[in-house]
């Protein structure tokens, strides 16, 4: 039997999960909700009642970055996973100062206290951080840090797309491009229709006929 994945297309999180499960190949059956009408199952399912969730015989897993070593740890022909400590470092400043300034400043509304501008110029630091060390990927090959931060970094651009690409961080800019055209990207945001009680199970990554 398949673990359950809990997604929401949009989220940055879950899309992560998404692109880790592709990239493993490791399957699951995929539920997708919609957060503004999240099923009972889902939330009996979630503690924290936040997407991805990934349901397990014995235990589940609602942390996204746990998701994702879950699936290099069983299933990593691309060798992700063999990150060094920068790496971890990197997504642990994604995952907190960076979407800490990323939050206020595409939520502004939200935090009607907080200086949007200066928590702006606080994601830049971090911006301008991965654009000096970018070649092609933030190592030297792809690595679970590409796949773990490019999804927040595709929301702080679409904040205001125009500013983003006008910015001095040219590296930067086209590995967000790389990423955005790339078809693992593709895939991971293919559309599925809501989950609902009942439905037959929605396979992913879908498997390939050929194989």
């Amino acid at each position: 039997m398949m673990p359950t994945f809990y997604s929401f297309r949009r989220c940055p999180y879950a899309m992560r999960a998404r692109l880790a499960l592709l990239a493993s190949g490791v399957q699951v059956e995929l539920r997708e909700i919609v957060l503004r009408d999240k099923p009972q199952a889902f939330l009996e399912a979630s503690p924290s009642g936040t997407v991805p969730c990934l349901v397990l015989p014995d235990h589940v897993i609602d942390e996204s970055l746990d998701i994702m070593i879950w699936a290099f740890l069983r299933s990593d022909p691309q060798r992700l996973h063999a990150m060094p400590d920068a790496g971890w470092d990197l997504i642990a400043r994604c995952d907190g100062p960076f979407k800490h300034a990323l939050d206020r400043t595409k939520y502004a509304t939200r935090y009607p206290d907080q200086d949007p501008d200066r928590h702006r110029a606080d994601a830049c630091r971090f911006l301008s951080d991965l654009d000096a060390r970018i070649d092609t990927h933030l190592f030297d090959r792809p690595l679970l840090a590409d796949l773990a931060i490019a999804p927040f970094v595709r929301q702080f651009a679409f904040i205001d797309k125009p500013w983003f690409d006008a910015q001095p961080w040219p590296d930067l800019h086209g590995w967000l491009d790389r990423f955005l055209s790339s078809d693992a990207f593709g895939l991971a945001m293919m559309k599925y229709p809501a989950w609902v009680p009942g439905d037959a199970p929605t396979q992913f990554p879908v498997k390939d006929p050929r194989s």
